[in-house]
């Protein structure tokens, strides 16, 4: 016998009205912003003032060390190719002039300086203000060049800006020191090292020649001393031209570790460059967005603050 089962309740109930409506879709609450904060210029104009100190010690910190040496080491392969290019030419400076006559710009290069005990080679160019020595050792410009009768100085930094002349006092006596200038490769021998107090050389003779290097001692960064090197020609005289530069007309900022004046404009147009992109930077976080903001601004701010802090070490001594 085969039962059949009754059908389910809901299939055999008959339809007596309407389907009923679907249900209403879930409702949401419209999102509300939350109101930024009333805008405080005060607070604002202590931010900038904040990403401007911030931005200058960065700048101050990497020009000293890892920018500088960089810089440093860029000027003198751009300094190296140009005195080649003119050994090879004929055209290197023999004096005070150039081939054309006129005199020497600041920072052209007149000598290739070789210490084999100390393992340096360096570019030497024209001034000892502190912008020029941040390229490299630099030739005072009313003293002879290497390789000529009288008492040439060159002067070099200690420890900024790669630092060439950093282990000059280790330099022995008796050891050579090589200039290769436009006219001859200069050969000179260390007499002594001389610091404050210390007695002075003996006069040189009449078609002598003498070689004075000249460096900053004291601590890391805090020069508070000058150390001199001595040494005395052994190779041939070379013919010196006539000088329109005497001896002592320089500018306070080409002496031992004296600051460039000159620089306190470039610090200022640099420091209102600088304190208005921060003053950009802090709006631009109110207005747009905090990462958006650093991601534009972080560049801007710390190639200022570079900017700036360099012209700032241009008025400090110049053999730092």
């Amino acid at each position: 016998m085969t039962t059949l089962a009754p059908p389910p309740a809901d299939a055999s109930a008959p339809t007596d009205g309407p389907p009923d409506p679907p249900p209403p879709p879930p409702t949401t609450q419209p999102r509300q912003e939350t109101p930024r904060p009333p805008a405080r210029p005060g607070l604002a104009l202590a931010g900038a003032v904040l990403c401007v100190l911030a931005a200058v010690l960065l700048g101050f910190a990497a020009n000293l060390t890892v920018v500088g040496h960089l810089q440093h080491a860029r000027d003198q392969r751009t300094a190296y190719d140009e005195l080649r290019k003119e050994l090879a030419l004929g055209t290197a400076p023999v004096g005070q002039r150039d081939y054309e006559g006129r005199m020497l710009k600041p920072g052209a290069p007149v000598a290739l300086l070789r210490v084999p005990v100390l393992g340096i080679e360096e570019v030497v160019a024209e001034g000892t203000t502190s912008e020029v020595l941040m390229s490299g050792p630099g030739h005072r410009r009313d003293t002879p060049l290497p390789g000529q009768a009288g008492t040439s100085v060159v002067m070099g930094r200690q420890w900024g800006y790669g630092s060439p002349f950093l282990n000059l006092h280790n330099l022995p006596v008796g050891a050579r020191v090589e200039l290769t200038t436009g006219q001859t490769k200069a050969v000179y021998e260390v007499t002594g090292i001389r610091r404050a107090g210390d007695p002075l050389p003996a006069p040189i003779g009449q078609g002598q020649g003498r070689l004075t290097l000249i460096t900053a001692t004291g601590a890391p960064y805090t020069p508070s001393g000058v150390l001199r090197v001595d040494a005395k020609l052994i190779t041939p005289v070379q013919a010196n031209p006539p000088r329109g530069l005497r001896p002592g007309w320089i500018a306070a900022s080409e002496e031992a570790l004296g600051g460039d004046d000159g620089a306190w404009l470039r610090v200022f147009l640099w420091s209102q460059g600088l304190l208005l992109a921060a003053l950009l930077a802090v709006v631009a976080h109110r207005v747009w967005g905090r990462w958006q903001t650093w991601i534009c601004a972080g560049p801007l701010l710390l190639a200022l603050g570079l900017a700036d802090s360099g012209a700032i070490v241009a008025l400090l001594p110049n053999l730092l």
